[in-house]
């Protein structure tokens, strides 16, 4: 079932692929690495102007990684905002997605910790570097086919 967001996208010759409604009724539509920037700035001048919340997941052993996009519209005098979740998903070989900082601030951290945890990397990030693991740190620790150190070998280090 295509949404409204999907609908508009479509009739203005965007190239995604529309996966459905989560439980809550949701729109979530997928977008190729390639197009999300442009995609991001005309959903920004849409409307979109809150990007709720930005996370990352490993889909499966040795699969795919994704970066997911929880954006609002916000309006005055509007009690339920328009929401729209956009997911983009990159090979684990070489997984560079644009940073969409530049259009929404609140990509910042949110990005940095999807690096950080999945080794995700953003390009034109301003600052794209650890945020929770420190710089030493090697490997993506929130990947599925991620070994964990042995705990004495880390200690060494340190």
């Amino acid at each position: 079932m295509q949404g409204r967001l999907s609908a508009w996208l479509v009739k203005h010759g965007l190239v995604h692929r529309s996966l459905g409604f989560d439980y809550q009724g949701i729109e979530t539509l997928q977008i190729k690495p390639e197009d999300w920037h442009s995609i991001a700035v005309i959903l920004y001048v849409y409307g979109y102007n809150y990007l709720r919340s930005q996370c990352a997941y490993d889909v499966a052993p040795g699969g795919l990684l994704a970066s997911v996009y929880h954006l609002t519209r916000i309006e005055c005098g509007v009690d339920q905002p328009e929401e729209v979740c956009i997911k983009v998903f990159v090979p684990r070989g070489n997984p560079r997605i644009p940073s969409v900082f530049w259009v929404w601030k609140s990509a910042d951290f949110q990005e940095r910790e999807s690096y950080d945890m999945l080794g995700i990397s953003y390009d034109n990030h301003p600052r794209l570097k650890r945020i929770l693991m420190p710089e030493s740190w090697i490997g993506w620790p929130l990947r599925k086919d991620y070994i964990v150190p042995n705990f004495y070998e880390i200690q060494d280090a340190y």
